[in-house]
């Protein structure tokens, strides 16, 4: 083997100035936050949660006056995934769930998924974990459609009127 074919070995080169593996470039880590840091953002999602239910809570949508009416209710006479989730989180707010589930048995089971969401991120941000992220892909966002059409539509046929608020 020839030693004038073989490269010479530089020492490596410097990346220019601004480059991301500049050392001059590079950031250093942020000093962990405190523990009330870290539980300050789901604290406060957690605060509006039971902001919204306590207020739910005292002022009873089964009197006519307090809330708006379901427009595609009052239009169509159909009734909306959402319909009843109001009468829903009221029962739910005065612990009665028999009630709760009665008038909107979706709405219940996404209390429940939030209320297992919150407690995992709560749990987390105390241990000082990632954050948890839901993330869903198409597949599931169609199937989510689609049990939602289907809860409309068997609520709104006669042999559903059990699921109806």
């Amino acid at each position: 083997m020839d030693a004038s074919r073989t490269p010479s070995r530089t020492p490596d080169a410097l990346p220019p100035a601004g480059h991301p593996a500049d050392p001059a470039h590079q950031v250093p880590p942020a000093p962990p936050r405190s523990r009330a840091r870290r539980l300050a953002v789901p604290a406060s999602y957690l605060a509006g949660a039971v902001v919204a239910f306590a207020y739910v809570g005292t002022v009873d949508p089964n009197e006519p006056g307090h809330y708006p009416v379901c427009p595609l209710l009052r239009l169509t006479g159909i009734l909306c995934p959402g319909c009843g989730g109001l009468r829903s989180a009221h029962a739910f707010a005065h612990g009665d769930l028999v009630t709760a589930f009665g008038a909107n048995a979706l709405a219940v089971t996404g209390y429940f998924v939030f209320a297992g969401f919150m407690t995992l991120w709560l749990v987390r941000a105390f241990r000082g974990g990632p954050v948890p992220r839901i993330v869903l892909r198409r597949p599931y966002w169609w199937g989510l459609g689609a049990l939602a059409l289907v809860f409309v539509v068997v609520r709104n046929l006669s042999f559903g009127s059990m699921l109806a608020p």
